[in-house]
């Protein structure tokens, strides 16, 4: 079993690899994931920031 330490190191690289499933895997189909998939259609790196903020806020 994982630790949380380690599940928070695995969504920060879901996180960039692909922004939205990252935010998605932590928050659902809520305003985050929204935000985050807007984002990242407008361009990849702020939908990374965004998704790295999110998850470790």
């Amino acid at each position: 079993m994982a630790n949380q330490g380690t599940a928070r190191c695995i969504e920060i690289l879901l996180a960039i690899i692909l922004p939205p499933l990252g935010v998605f895997l932590k928050f659902g189909c809520k305003v985050e994931f929204w935000i985050c998939l807007l984002l990242t259609l407008f361009g990849y790196l702020p939908g990374i920031i965004y998704a790295v903020y999110a998850i470790t806020k």
